[in-house]
């Protein structure tokens, strides 16, 4: 604490309430606090940190938010939380040129504030107001991913600390280049194992001349999803489009108060010209009415879509409605659009024969969705049922092409699955964490497991 004092002066704290608040999440996973927890403010600031920790050996864990939902920056071995919330300044705005560099701490409403007068906007939204290091340590998606892309996309360049205390750039400015190794990928989605990212260079896009989205119910899951494909094969370059079951459709209208009926429901949204946005509304609404949609209603006004998408972005509190009391095991697949309705359906299928509650909500235009399902965290048998039914959803995603985790990370909850998903591909990540960490001290214990030492060998 002297040492850390002599960096950061009185930006370091190891009170009970302070470390608690940094131990907990929105995930299900039980809450592990770190032994202090730091504020930077600079890249140097980061550095020496990182320095006096490796120095004494000690764990660390970088933190955005808090709203991560695998336990993702869980210290998980205590050691020192690096929170980057004073780290949240704009640097640069290049509107000409449709890029902004900006620090980590900065959530996605802030920029997107101190961008509103560029008529430019960053487009990746998670549903939480969580920090832009933070969605692109985890490599976040979000609603309008199948328009924009994911943080993958749009991350342009990156500034990160490595283990041994260097910064390095990972890119220029550059739309596009061909040098060397793509380490800017490397470290998107990378959850802080790799080095602790300081700065980040986004791509932006252009605030949409008008905007314009819709809600329409359908009788069946499959009648849903099926319209969600037919609109993205056929060329429609929807914004959004969002699937909420009957079940979360309850959820919504207990807690937002919607009207809705409690029936499967597609939520829409259309970006570009007026006339543009009126011809993609008319083609998604003939191939939601093919397959027996009814209701197409509109919100035009920007007070109606803001309050259309407050409910979509309040999920999680209208699933909790359903259950007052419970905690929601938060868990997502991604799947080929082609394979989606038969993931939905089976797993539906599942939660009725082990009888869990468990509202769908899914960002469909890209076979992404998410499921709460709702536990008594106090109930030892009912969480493993719970625990029982996410294995098998995994693995039915796998089996289908698909993945463990669409945009929430693996974290500490899902590293069993890893393997099965990428199985030697594993071992090369070992590699990259032991060339680039080879102390282990950079968010230990998250993606996946270290190798058992072999007799005779050091731990």
């Amino acid at each position: 604490m002297a040492r850390l004092a002599a960096i950061v002066g009185d930006r370091a704290s190891a009170a009970p309430g302070v470390r608690a608040d940094h131990g907990r999440s929105e995930a299900y996973h039980a809450a592990r606090s770190p032994d202090v927890v730091v504020f930077p403010e600079t890249t140097a600031e980061v550095q020496a940190i990182v320095n006096l920790c490796r120095e004494l050996d000690l764990p660390l864990v970088p933190f955005g938010a808090g709203t991560s939902l695998e336990g993702n920056a869980a210290a998980l071995h205590g050691g020192v939380c690096l929170d980057m919330g004073r780290m949240n300044q704009v640097l640069e705005i290049h509107a000409e040129d449709m890029d902004v560099r900006v620090q980590p701490g900065i959530t996605r409403k802030q920029l997107n504030a101190q961008l509103r007068d560029t008529g430019l906007f960053f487009p990746i939204d998670p549903g939480a107001d969580a920090s832009i290091g933070g969605m692109t340590s985890t490599r976040a998606s979000g609603t309008m991913a199948v328009r924009y892309g994911t943080m993958k996309d749009n991350v342009l360049a990156l500034e990160v600390v490595l283990a041994d205390g260097r910064a390095i750039r990972t890119a220029r400015r550059a739309k596009k280049s061909a040098a060397g190794y793509d380490l800017t990928r490397l470290f998107v989605g990378a959850e802080g194992t790799l080095g602790v990212i300081t700065e980040i260079t986004l791509k932006l896009h252009p605030q949409p001349e008008a905007i314009s989205s819709a809600v329409c119910a359908f009788p069946d899951l499959k009648a849903a999803v099926d319209t969600a494909i037919g609109v993205i094969q056929s060329g429609v370059p929807v914004a959004r489009i969002e699937l909420l079951d009957a079940v979360m459709m309850r959820g919504m209208n207990l807690h937002s108060r919607l009207g809705l009926p409690e029936v499967p429901h597609l939520f829409f949204e259309f970006h570009g010209s007026s006339a543009y946005v009126a011809e993609q509304a008319e083609t998604a609404q003939a191939i939601a009415a093919d397959n027996g949609g009814q209701g197409f209603q509109w919100a035009v006004t920007p007070e109606e879509r803001t309050r259309l998408w407050h409910a979509r972005d309040n999920t999680l509190y209208a699933g909790l409605a359903l259950r007052p009391g419970a905690k929601a095991m938060i868990t997502d697949v991604c799947v080929p659009i082609s394979r989606l309705a038969d993931c939905l359906v089976d797993t539906a299928a599942d939660l009725v024969e082990c009888g869990l509650v468990a509202p769908v909500v899914g960002h469909v235009g890209d076979g992404n969705f998410h499921l709460l399902v709702l536990i008594d965290p106090q109930d030892p048998e009912e969480l493993a049922r719970a625990k029982a039914f996410n294995e098998r959803l995994v693995r039915r995603a796998i089996a289908l092409d698909g993945t463990c985790t669409g945009e929430h990370g693996i974290g500490m909850g899902k590293m069993d699955f890893l393997a099965l998903e990428l199985g030697e591909a594993v071992d090369a990540m070992r590699l990259l964490k032991g060339a680039l960490d080879p102390h282990g001290i950079l968010n230990p214990g998250k993606i996946f497991k270290p190798h058992p030492p072999t007799q005779g060998s050091a731990p």
